[in-house]
């Protein structure tokens, strides 16, 4: 299914290659060490992946655990390279996958959102005005100055919402932030997630939940053993979906 406008986001004939009990070469390991030499324990993630995505577009990305979701969602945020063929993003990424990810344990909540605004290229100045609405999302401002280790597993979650959330990248990243947290914290994700929607970003949601890749998106991209075998709108690949779900029970 071509791209609705000039494609933001294009995928050409993509393959990621994992090793068993190993970690996949991440940039910095590319840059310092190398490609390396082959193993035997390899299995591919994604095969031969091509699609394109214009600006504005909503997509939800399907499929069971294990299909190259996460390692899609991966190589368009650039925290991954492709074995083969292309990923050429040509916007600005919000992720928000694996997302307590980058903060640092033993600094203040305070320090850990001024940290990690900073890192995905937020000014001083913009942490500054936008710091308040974070701490509000969050509901933490009792715990600003406590080590971010200390802090529950939900009220992480909250504070990494809250500040990648922020952020006016005009490309976002959702991989299954929406199944944890409280109904409070939900509805506030899918108010928030609604917003950045009808500001014309494009979005990416990973998800097994029907219902929000129903509300959130148009289009749908479906994984299957790594290979794309469904593109179209959203309802029509949640059925094809449903069918294999069905058949393999």
């Amino acid at each position: 299914m071509p791209a609705a406008t000039d494609p933001v986001v294009s995928v050409e004939d993509v393959a990621v290659r994992f090793h068993r009990g190993r970690r996949h070469r991440s940039l910095r390991d590319y840059l310092i060490r190398g490609e390396g030499g082959v193993r035997r324990d390899e299995f591919w993630a994604l095969r031969d992946v091509s699609f394109s995505i214009g600006q504005g577009e909503t997509i939800g990305v399907v499929g069971r655990n294990g299909q190259g979701k996460s390692t899609l969602l991966k190589l368009i945020a650039g925290v991954l390279l492709p074995d083969r063929g292309t990923v050429d993003v040509r916007a600005g990424v919000a992720p928000l996958i694996e997302i307590t990810g980058g903060f640092v344990a033993d600094l203040t909540v305070r320090e850990n959102i001024g940290l990690t605004a900073g890192l995905h290229g937020m000014s001083r100045a913009v942490i500054g005005e936008r710091f308040d609405e974070i701490v509000d999302f969050a509901e933490i401002e009792e715990f600003l100055d406590t080590p971010y280790k200390h802090l529950s597993s939900g009220m992480k979650v909250r504070v990494a919402f809250a500040v990648v959330s922020r952020l006016e990248e005009p490309v976002v990243l959702v991989d299954e932030v929406l199944a944890v947290g409280d109904k409070v914290f939900k509805r506030k994700c899918h108010a928030r997630i609604e917003e950045m929607v009808a500001e014309g970003r494009t979005l990416f949601l990973v998800s097994h939940n029907d219902g929000d890749l129903r509300r959130f998106c148009a289009r749908g991209l479906y994984l299957r053993e790594g290979r794309l075998v469904g593109d179209g709108p959203m309802d029509e690949v949640l059925a094809a979906y449903a069918d294999e779900t069905r058949e393999s029970a």
